[in-house]
């Protein structure tokens, strides 16, 4: 599977012609063209379809890594929303208000109906499920091995705070224990743990302390309402240039120290074991995957 860099996921409401070409010159690694809760009367769904048609078929985003917020199953809008937006350009879809694992199963299922009537490889188009409930936070382990299509996973923190009738106040901590189990769930099957808006768009303030945090959880990317967020979310899902170092010098130690028959490396009065390596190599891998896409 492609390897996708998901440091920033940018909402673009697909109803707006301003925006959607305001997305086509920003930086974000994904733009999350949006067909759900920002398109609204309901009238305006089949006008964001056809922007986002349109989008596509001028190369309005050529060469980047475009996905669609579509409309959950209860909406009446899913069918037309995959039947017309499988098209070239589109790498996948973000799934709202999955619950459990037979939600992304069966959109899965959907996805290979289509591609099969359009001629599409089995697999072409990928799935991020948003978690926005307190049955999916319960179910993400279930939700993320439901589909290989699914190669990220997302926290919906507003909903989710909604549905569990509780309150997002100013510290944040009544997101914690979420975010905590969807990173786990995520990283536990292999699958990119993105976490969720900052609600506090021009509080860069308050950004910056929620990025600190989301790194620690073990988060490689966040959901983005503004592009002005950006430059902020890179800078703490990129590798720093002294992390890069350090990796570097871990792996050349432990090579050398296989070569030596030590078995085992030192760098600054720590042995370096399997866990230090392996980190070492993602941090590369994350660092090589970033400036390519420069």
């Amino acid at each position: 599977m492609d390897k996708f860099l998901m440091r920033s996921l940018m909402f673009v409401p697909a109803h707006s012609d301003k925006l959607l070409l305001s997305a086509s010159k920003s930086i974000a690694d994904v733009l999350l063209l949006d067909i759900e809760d920002s398109v609204q009367p309901q009238s305006n769904k089949q006008v964001a379809r056809d922007k986002v048609l349109e989008a596509m078929s001028n190369g309005l985003f050529k060469g980047r890594h475009v996905f669609t917020r579509i409309n959950d199953r209860e909406s009446g809008e899913l069918l037309r929303d995959v039947t017309q937006l499988t098209v070239d350009g589109i790498d996948g879809f973000m799934y709202p208000k999955a619950k459990k694992g037979e939600d992304i199963y069966f959109f899965d299922k959907l996805l290979e109906t289509v591609e099969f009537e359009k001629g599409f490889k089995k697999g072409t188009f990928k799935i991020i499920p948003l978690i926005e409930t307190a049955s999916a936070v319960l179910n993400v382990q279930e939700i993320c091995t439901a589909s290989d299509r699914v190669i990220a996973v997302a926290y919906g923190s507003e909903d989710f705070i909604t549905d569990l009738e509780g309150i997002h106040d100013k510290e944040h901590l009544s997101l914690f224990t979420p975010r905590a189990i969807i990173a786990m769930g995520a990283r536990a099957t292999g699958v990119i743990p993105i976490d969720t808006v900052h609600v506090r768009v021009k509080d860069l303030e308050d950004l910056e302390v929620n990025l600190q945090l989301s790194v620690k959880l073990g988060y490689e990317g966040m959901l983005v309402l503004n592009p002005m967020e950006i430059d902020l979310v890179h800078q703490y899902y990129s590798p720093s240039e002294e992390q890069v170092q350090h990796a570097k010098d871990i792996l050349r130690l432990d090579i050398e120290a296989q070569k030596n028959g030590q078995g085992v490396a030192i760098i600054n009065g720590k042995f370096i074991g399997p866990p230090f390596v392996a980190k070492a190599k993602k941090v590369l891998e994350k660092h090589n995957l970033a400036n390519t896409s420069l």
